[in-house]
């Protein structure tokens, strides 16, 4: 029963806010960032990844995906390398529906690994990984769970992403967000409100 307590809790206190149910279940604690602490560890973490060399690039990558663009794991592990397009000046990365220009140095370690996974085939592999982040089976993406565990071990845990999306909604307008993070338009609008941004004036200026 321990193991589904927090699913069981959401469905009682549900049932309950529908007059189902008179049990009552504590609502669980929340996690999320909740000081300045949270933000300095960010940036500190970011800073590291920026500019460590002695750390793997992939890695370094990944880090900086999640905390500066609030991608998760489970959305990382499958960037092909195509989504990475390398221009003469500049570095595209397709997150979501409209391509982020990355900026240096982040720009140089997509284009690194980009093209590392098209010139070398991995161990074992015939052709080139056409994944940003292969893992160890030829031709396979690296699992969610390894991706995590390479975070946690430079301090990165996922619950930080959601921290990054709510820095970035008070930044720019929900529409925009969900379109370049690759994120539902119903979570950037969530982001947003527990953010306390307000794009409220920003809407009526440009339908005018």
């Amino acid at each position: 029963m321990a193991t589904y307590r927090q699913t069981a809790g959401h469905f009682i206190r549900r049932a309950r806010t529908n007059n189902l149910t008179t049990v009552h279940v504590p609502a669980v604690r929340w996690n999320g960032p909740t000081q300045p602490a949270d933000h300095e560890h960010r940036w500190n973490t970011a800073r590291r990844l920026l500019h460590d060399d002695t750390l793997k690039p992939e890695d370094r990558l990944a880090g900086l995906l999640l905390l500066l663009y609030a991608q998760r794991p489970s959305a990382l592990h499958r960037l092909p390398t195509e989504d990475v397009e390398v221009g003469a000046q500049e570095v595209r990365l397709h997150l979501g529906n409209a391509p982020v220009q990355l900026p240096e140095p982040v720009a140089q370690l997509a284009r690194t690994l980009a093209a590392n996974r098209k010139g070398h085939a991995t161990i074992g592999a015939l052709v080139p990984s056409p994944w940003l982040f292969p893992g160890g089976r030829p031709g396979r993406p690296i699992s969610t769970t390894q991706l995590t565990q390479r975070l946690n071990q430079l301090e990165i845990r996922p619950n930080q992403a959601r921290s990054t999306g709510f820095q970035l909604a008070t930044e720019i307008p929900a529409a925009i967000l969900a379109r370049t993070l690759g994120i539902h338009t119903d979570v950037a609008v969530a982001w947003q409100r527990i953010s306390t941004g307000d794009w409220t004036n920003y809407a009526a200026e440009i339908s005018q």
